[in-house]
């Protein structure tokens, strides 16, 4: 159709220079693309509505739209990206010219306290489920994460050696110590490993998503474990006081 004018709350359009048909002003996006003379598509929603007049919907033109050129050139499996619209129950909306359902338990590879964090990113995901039938999609950025993270781990075994100095994240913190992200593998920074001297516990060394410089002590590749230290790169002061005095 053509649009023709804007009364109110309402948007003129006419349909194939036959009749004239109804669209609610917010359906566009932009108020700035109601121009008289512009041509749109239009769903056609009912031949006469309770007030008599044609009931045309942008919104839903669009969406059908858009779901055509999703599933046309995308399947289950492509990687596909766009910007987190929403936070709904269960998850999060991303725009990908359509609305695609991010599951929370989706977003990240490790629990993430507020979703809503991610409002208004781009973000790319991993398409888990096409439901032609309904127009849904399912997607997920875990996925897309898990197997980049994968690939960095087999690469990082295959180069780390005990005794090389790295830069890694914070990611968890337990009584015993600090879990610290290498880059596709979390090593594990013991609590005796933090200082030479006494630490009650892990956060009085270190703090979540905090990053540091980390000595790798030991790499066992068939169990896939690293042991970390960070008192080995400090000077040990036990070692200036014994240098100072001799037996007797």
């Amino acid at each position: 159709g053509k649009l023709l004018q804007r009364p109110g709350d309402d948007v003129l359009v006419d349909i194939a220079n036959k009749s004239e048909g109804v669209v609610q002003k917010n359906d566009f996006a932009r108020q700035d693309d109601i121009v008289a003379g512009k041509d749109i598509e239009v769903f056609l929603e009912s031949v006469e509505d309770e007030a008599g007049v044609i009931a045309l919907s942008k919104q839903k033109a669009d969406k059908i739209r858009g779901w055509e050129r999703i599933i046309t050139s995308n399947k289950e499996g492509d990687v596909i990206e766009g910007r987190v619209v929403r936070k709904i129950k269960g998850g999060l909306l991303v725009d990908v010219g359509v609305p695609v359902f991010l599951p929370a338990s989706q977003v990240d590879v490790r629990r993430v306290e507020d979703i809503g964090e991610f409002l208004g990113k781009i973000v790319k995901t991993k398409i888990l489920k096409i439901d032609e039938k309904r127009m849904n999609i399912i997607v997920s950025r875990r996925k897309l994460l898990e197997e980049e993270r994968a690939e960095q781990k087999t690469k990082l075994l295959t180069e780390i050696n005990e005794g090389d100095v790295r830069e890694g994240t914070v990611k968890n913190i337990a009584d015993f110590g600090a879990f610290v992200d290498l880059g596709g593998i979390d090593g594990l920074l013991h609590i005796t490993d933090m200082s030479w001297g006494r630490v009650t516990h892990p956060t009085e060394v270190v703090k979540l998503e905090q990053e540091i410089t980390i000595k790798v002590l030991k790499v066992d590749r068939v169990t896939e474990r690293i042991a970390l230290g960070l008192k080995q790169l400090l000077p040990n002061p036990w070692e200036r006081v014994v240098s100072k005095y001799t037996v007797g």
